[in-house]
């Protein structure tokens, strides 16, 4: 399919499938998405190149599930702490002060370890990994530009576009000598942002609340990367990987971003502050502050951002225009999902793009791309402001820090909410296996019943709608590894249906399908069924005891019909 059906662009016109303005993890996430499948795309991004600032420093399960299917997991978990490096978040009243609750998490080396032999909540092909975005961006980039469909240009930004009907039509220019570049494309995706650009243009309006106020988590937040060989070292408690502080005079938090001497620092401001003219000296202070001595540093780059948005669009496509990312929700980054549901977004909209563009499905198919990211972005940001809510509302009081019998209660007081807290905010299997699509017009939704929707706890089901049950096979592969890169026909135990109707239906109907036999009981006994029809994006379509219903539920998972 061209990427301009019905026009005949200009020999200086550059001709792509789809263009994507951003060069985030998101667009960059989306550019392997397509470059996989062969779809031509174009990415551009203002910004010289990936990320410099740490940003995000959380990667979920579910996203180094993603990573895994692409094939580069191990190389972002070699990244970013040493592989002997705690995880651990840890609360303190300052950081060479008291201790208040600490939550302990496997090292790098230790989740390669652990993940074989974890059942229930957390059976996963991957566990989490704390790296920042900056390295991920790295890699995700690195992988994109080996894609010989791919065009990952940085230092360009969007600066026109027109939904044309039967294409898009956009100019992009390069933001040193000026020289701008006309192209078409059938798509453009604006993964540009919180600002985005795209998003504006359209006039779509955010949905949700902002301006949320608390004492820390709520409201402009003071940023600093810094160096620090010397914090370690002043620290008279066990390293951890998120330091947070809690005090009457400052809360902060603080995630290592190399296991060395190198940190991103977040403090909250107090009323009456303005930190968008600190200098270096007062980042100086409010970091002394924090940490409770004047330690050096070096300091990286400093800035501020507001917290307290839980934000959806209201619209996440405009025809031929499709938004993804931060531009398309912004959240409190408590439980570090503004980054990871970005990555979803990529994910479910990358293989979609390319079905459509290749000819094996009808444009309908797109409409389902906001039928379900906007539900999910919707539960996140509730989910986010949830974990703010909890520790931001907090009132640190300044008896905590007195050496007292009074102090005393009140630190053993602020241990225990800190202890629950932690365990809300950073132990979420549910969060992150648990998000599913039951809105969608494109799954063969069945009448079983769901588990809740809980943060903390995630039951494995195999209902259509969610992420497969996950386990081990015998071999030491992972269930999920033995999924085709397109669509897989799981045909669980030791006599399972004839399999025939949905190849056939796969035939007619140009679906990429590869059969996957298992004979293993216990997973006929986990699925609670013997067939079961997985989505390119590791989604379960459709299960069921036979295949007589085939051509329906491959037309239907296509978007070649709704019901």
């Amino acid at each position: 399919m061209t990427a301009n059906p019905g026009a005949t662009p200009s020999p200086s016109v550059l001709t792509t499938d789809v263009l994507i303005a951003g060069g985030g993890p998101c667009g960059l996430m989306l550019a392997n998405e397509l470059g996989l499948r062969g779809i031509r795309c174009l990415v551009v991004d203002a910004k010289p190149g990936t990320a410099f600032n740490p940003q995000a420093n959380a990667t979920q399960a579910r996203t180094m599930e993603h990573f895994r299917r692409l094939g580069f997991a191990h190389e972002i978990r070699a990244l970013g702490l040493p592989p002997d490096h705690p995880t651990d978040i840890a609360y303190f009243t300052r950081y060479t002060g008291h201790e208040l609750a600490r939550i302990r998490l496997p090292t790098a080396t230790e989740a390669v370890a652990q993940v074989r032999a974890m059942t229930g909540s957390w059976s996963a092909a991957e566990l989490p990994h704390r790296v920042s975005q900056k390295f991920v961006e790295a890699v995700l980039r690195r992988h994109a530009q080996a894609r010989a469909s791919n065009d990952v240009r940085y230092g360009w930004r969007l600066t026109r576009f027109a939904d044309e009907g039967a294409f898009v039509s956009a100019t992009v220019r390069h933001n040193d000598s000026g020289q701008t570049q006309e192209v078409q494309a059938s798509y453009l995706v604006g993964a540009d942002g919180a600002r985005s650009f795209v998003r504006q243009q359209l006039g779509i309006e955010w949905g949700g609340e902002t301006g949320i106020q608390r004492e820390f988590m709520g409201g402009k937040m003071f940023a600093l990367y810094l160096r620090c060989p010397q914090f370690l070292s002043a620290l008279p408690h066990p390293k951890a990987w998120m330091y947070v502080a809690v005090n009457a005079e400052r809360r902060a938090f603080m995630a290592s971003v190399d296991g060395q001497g190198e940190y991103a620092f977040h403090a909250a401001l107090r009323p009456g502050e303005d930190a968008d003219g600190w200098t270096e000296a007062d980042a100086r202070r409010v970091f002394t502050e924090v940490v409770g001595q004047a330690l050096p540093i070096e300091i990286l780059s400093m800035g501020t951002w507001l917290a307290g948005h839980a934000l959806v669009a209201q619209r996440l496509r405009q025809g031929r225009v499709f938004i993804a990312g931060d531009a398309a929700h912004l959240f409190t980054p408590t439980g570090g999902l503004g980054y990871n549901t970005a990555i979803e977004d990529a994910v479910n909209l990358g293989w979609k793009l390319a079905s459509v563009i290749r000819g094996q499905a009808p444009p309908a198919l797109l409409d389902s791309y906001e039928a379900e990211r906007k539900p999910l972005a919707e539960r996140n940001t509730r989910y986010a402001r949830r974990f703010a809510d909890s520790v931001g509302l907090f009132t640190a009081r300044p008896e905590l820090e007195e050496n007292s019998v009074r102090g005393q209660a009140e630190r053993q007081a602020a241990g225990q909410h800190f202890h629950e807290h932690a365990r809300l905010e950073f132990n979420i299997p549910g969060v992150t296996f648990g998000g599913r699509y039951d809105a969608s017009p494109i799954i063969a939704h069945d009448s079983a019943p769901l588990p809740p929707d809980e943060p903390n706890a995630y039951t494995p089901t195999a209902s259509p709608g969610g992420r497969p049950p996950h386990a081990w096979l015998d071999d030491g592969r992972s269930l999920f590894d033995s999924f085709h890169t397109e669509w897989t026909l799981l045909a669980l135990g030791s006599q399972p249906p004839d399999t025939e109707a949905f190849e056939a239906a796969a035939r007619d109907l140009a679906v990429d399908l590869r059969v996957v036999r298992l004979a293993d009981a216990s997973l006929r006994a986990l699925y609670k069924a013997p067939l079961a029809l997985i989505r390119p994006d590791q989604i379960v379509a459709w299960r069921g005891h036979a295949g007589s219903h085939a051509p329906s539920v491959l037309a239907r998972a296509t978007g070649r019909a709704s019901t």
